[in-house]
């Protein structure tokens, strides 16, 4: 069973132009999958998840989500592993990272990945299944570890914020931060089997870059 991860540079949800959800949708094979968004990053925050809803339910898909604020309902556990995707979005990875270890989101979560749940996800949802990723929820931009379910590590934004690719840069060369890949937004990177198998973009001259001792090589993305 195929073991799949796609990581996010940042764009995500966006409701005129789904096409890294429709992606994710074809890679499952089914015609109504069933998708739960996690989106303990954003504090939950509810139009994040209405717009999640409103993307996923005009793909045809079974859309839920899962809370872990407030009162939690029993058998979530069961939910969680019974879905063909995982979604995660963006927010505060540390804040997020915290939540799913008190409640064993993050164990459960590497079960869902051994038996071929789809992982994926923006910013956020995108660095957690490294070993490392640069984020600003650790300021100034820091190194946060993550579920490892991927080696290296991972940093989103690339393009979008100016102090990403100097400080991921820097770190690499010092060894600081393990080489890894750096995605601009609408890009992303479709990992199988922990193997990275392309680059997606659902924009013109986006890019994303394998990183190492503060070098940089471009990976070639194909269009979606």
């Amino acid at each position: 069973m195929k073991k799949q991860i796609i990581a996010i540079g940042g764009g995500g949800l966006q409701i005129k132009n789904p096409s890294f959800e429709k992606y994710l949708i074809s890679l499952t094979d089914k015609k109504f999958p069933r998708v739960c968004f996690l989106s303990q990053a954003s504090n939950e925050a509810r139009e994040y998840i209405v717009r999640f809803y409103e993307i996923f339910a005009q793909l045809d898909a079974q859309p839920s989500w899962l809370s872990l604020f407030g009162k939690v309902e029993g058998g979530w556990q069961e939910k969680l592993l019974e879905q063909d995707i995982i979604f995660v979005g963006g927010g505060n990875t540390r804040s997020m990272l915290a939540l799913w270890r008190e409640w064993g989101v993050d164990d459960l979560l590497r079960q869902a990945y051994h038996q071929g749940t789809i992982l994926a996800g923006s910013s956020a949802g995108a660095i957690c299944w490294f070993q490392q990723g640069i984020t600003d929820s650790v300021w100034p931009l820091g190194i946060l570890p993550g579920l490892g379910l991927l080696e290296g590590s991972c940093c989103p934004h690339y393009d979008s914020e100016s102090e990403r690719r100097p400080t991921y840069l820097a770190k690499t060369k010092t060894g600081e931060v393990m080489p890894g890949i750096a995605l601009e937004d609408y890009t992303a990177a479709h990992f199988v089997d922990g193997e990275l198998l392309r680059i997606v973009s659902v924009q013109k001259n986006k890019k994303a870059y394998r990183v190492d001792a503060g070098q940089e090589r471009i990976l070639v993305s194909e269009p979606i």
